[in-house]
């Protein structure tokens, strides 16, 4: 798998697979899971509306991914996840990020999608510290590449900011150095 990072909005993706990072709702909400909300249109809605209704009637659960139609969105699904709101005095809440990583790349497998771009999971208003959460999501992302048959041929991280772009890089940077190498990996800055 290439990891690729690029600046930009992950809304204007042309990829198979945009990775939401939603409320356990599926209903829509700030950040990243509203934005995909609000330009993927209303058939988004609707079809986490009818997940509701059926398997979901408590929400997704933290940790969990579930594919939709991606609407109006250059992609052809989206895959919601709900990341963990950070607590520095509970541990476990990082297998549940990483379980975020590890189910979209599981559910993107099962669909047969090659290109997916992921935003980062619970670094914004669940307040996870960029720098873990970037270190997290790229040796997750990486790992379970290896890990699930049929794993897309390019993850590509869409962060939003320049900040978060270089926390990104710098951590991947970190994570080549240390013996994984055997995987292509892509540096760009696009800004859509």
């Amino acid at each position: 798998m290439e990891i690729t990072l690029v600046q930009g909005d992950i809304t204007r993706q042309q990829v198979d697979a945009v990775v939401n990072a939603a409320n356990s709702s599926l209903l829509g909400g700030g950040g990243v899971d509203g934005a995909i909300h609000r330009r993927g249109g209303p058939e988004i809605l609707a079809a986490c509306r009818a997940l509701r209704a059926s398997q979901y009637g408590r929400g997704l659960p933290t940790g969990q991914a579930v594919a939709t139609t991606a609407g109006d969105l250059p992609a052809r699904w989206v895959i919601h996840t709900v990341g963990p709101v950070y607590d520095a005095a509970d541990p476990g809440r990082a297998a549940l990020l990483a379980s975020c990583y590890r189910e979209s790349l599981r559910v993107a497998a099962e669909l047969g999608v090659r290109t997916l771009a992921l935003p980062a999971v619970s670094a914004g208003v669940y307040g996870w510290p960029m720098a873990d959460a970037a270190r997290i999501a790229l040796s997750t992302v990486r790992a379970a590449a290896r890990e699930i048959p049929g794993a897309p041929a390019e993850a590509r991280f869409v962060l939003f900011d320049a900040e978060a772009f270089r926390v990104f890089e710098r951590a991947l940077e970190r994570l080549d150095e240390g013996g994984d190498g055997d995987e292509g990996v892509a540096h760009g800055s696009m800004v859509d």
